[in-house]
């Protein structure tokens, strides 16, 4: 077996396919949630579903998931010279699919259903060579694009795919095995939610806060942090008159203990048709408010620490399988302040932020580095060259497996605002993962890189102003 086929690719492809070999069409359908969330009964006036223009072009991270022989849907064509820096580095890349309109507010799954012609030419060339499709999530937007073209869906019903990710299934998945989470309570009627506040003024009463939750919340939206008692009941009144005006007593809420920690953790295994279950790593996760910023890796974890986020997997991963799941699952956990671990806050059976870093363990990354994945705003009055941001972080990044450097792992959203119309400035984001020796030299790479990117959008703002 060659290097490829003992990667990341191959084993996902052998997971989900039952064979390493099989080709693979991946879709980067970011914020699946949304999908899921329609029709559930949400927190009231909190956290619109609704996606965005920059974590739609998402899409392209999809791009380091597949191999030369694979194919992935984009939003647009990814700028031929990024293209190039990925395949300098050693990264094989897709083949490129781009519909024929794209809408910046659409998933790239919607955009392709609505071009037939691409559907049609997917169904002609690429469901006789028996290529499956590989989405970040399952909704019915992919179960129908995959009806359209012919294409096997390598993955679970959308149906299970909603269901083992909701922070219900979580929660109880997690008593049932009777894995350490943070105390709550899940709320699927009005009376238990009733249940639940009597049950959250012992903690509020202690000094403690407490969090309700969206079932299907995404991205830090979908939760509120409550500290007082009349608080709570008040929203617990809306969200009791919000299905009043329903016409049911159906709810989806989480409540649980807001809990001390000292680290925030991402562990991630892949769970194959057959039931078995693989570990693939565990990360740092590295969050502001609740908002995902990126990872570090490796995880600075005891060995009793690993060991015991390993069990969990295997346990999880376990049921999971027993529940028809299969599939990569990613799952935040915690570390407390006394070093104990919460290996549940909730998960998520679908691909994560640190599914498509997977490409740096393919020997990009040394075996001793240190690797902090990250993402820059970027404010530019008009679209950006990538050759231009190459020549603004010259020196900087990654120029060969095993080196140190920034590798930029997603480009497309530095432009993804611009694609929305109207006059700059444009309000853009830079992926990467920055790459070092040691925790000092990454901190050093990440701050000579967001001021070079400073100076770049200063340069960049004052040339476009003296050009008018």
């Amino acid at each position: 077996m060659d290097e490829t086929e003992s990667g990341f690719r191959a084993r996902l492809g052998r997971a989900v396919t039952g064979s390493p070999v099989t080709p693979l069409l991946f879709l980067g359908n970011f914020e699946v949630e949304n999908s899921w969330a329609e029709g559930e009964p949400a927190l009231p006036r909190v956290g619109s579903h609704a996606g965005s223009a920059v974590v739609n072009r998402m899409d392209e991270f999809a791009l380091l998931l597949g191999g030369a022989d694979d194919h992935v849907v984009l939003k647009a064509a990814p700028d031929p010279d990024y293209l190039d820096q990925l395949r300098e580095l050693g990264i094989p890349t897709p083949t490129v699919h781009v519909p024929a309109r794209q809408d910046p507010l659409r998933t790239v799954t919607e955009d392709a259903l609505d071009d037939p012609g691409l559907l049609d030419a997917l169904r002609r060339d690429l469901a006789p060579l028996g290529v499956q499709v590989v989405a970040h999530g399952v909704s019915l937007a992919e179960e129908e694009f995959a009806a359209r073209t012919g294409l096997r869906l390598a993955a679970p019903a959308a149906a299970l795919c909603k269901h083992v990710n909701s922070k219900i299934y979580s929660r109880l998945l997690a008593d049932e095995l009777s894995l350490r989470q943070a105390p709550g309570r899940t709320c699927e009627t009005t009376a238990q939610l009733a249940e639940a506040v009597e049950w959250a003024r012992g903690p509020l009463a202690g000094g403690s806060r407490v969090a309700v939750k969206d079932a299907y919340g995404v991205s830090g939206k979908g939760i509120v942090v409550i500290d007082n008692v009349r608080r709570l009941e008040r929203l617990a009144r809306m969200a009791v008159g919000q299905a009043g005006r329903a016409g049911s007593d159906r709810l989806a809420l989480v409540v649980e203990e807001w809990v001390d920690k000292s680290t925030d953790l991402n562990y991630q295994f892949t769970v194959a048709r057959d039931g078995s279950v693989r570990f693939d790593f565990v990360k740092e996760a590295l969050t502001e408010r609740g908002v995902h910023k990126g990872h570090r890796m490796p995880a600075r974890l005891t060995a009793a620490q690993d060991r015991a986020v390993r069990e969990a997997a295997a346990l999880l991963g376990g049921k999971l399988a027993g529940d028809g799941w299969f599939g990569v699952v990613g799952v935040d956990a915690m570390v407390d302040p006394d070093g104990g671990l919460y290996p549940v806050v909730e998960i998520n059976a679908r691909h994560n932020m640190s599914t498509y870093q997977a490409v740096l363990n393919e020997g990009l990354m040394g075996p001793d580095a240190v690797a902090v994945a990250r993402h820059y705003p970027v404010r530019t009055a008009r679209p950006l060259r990538f050759a231009e941001l190459r020549d603004a972080l010259s020196g900087l990044l990654l120029a060969e497996r095993g080196g140190t450097g920034l590798l930029v792992n997603n480009f497309a959203t530095v432009n993804a605002a611009a694609a929305t119309g109207g006059e700059g400035p444009f309000e853009g984001r830079l992926y990467g993962v920055v790459v070092a020796a040691d925790d000092a030299a990454t901190a050093r790479l990440d701050a000579e890189v967001a001021g070079r990117l400073a100076a770049l959008e200063a340069a960049h703002t004052q040339l476009e102003g003296s050009a008018e």
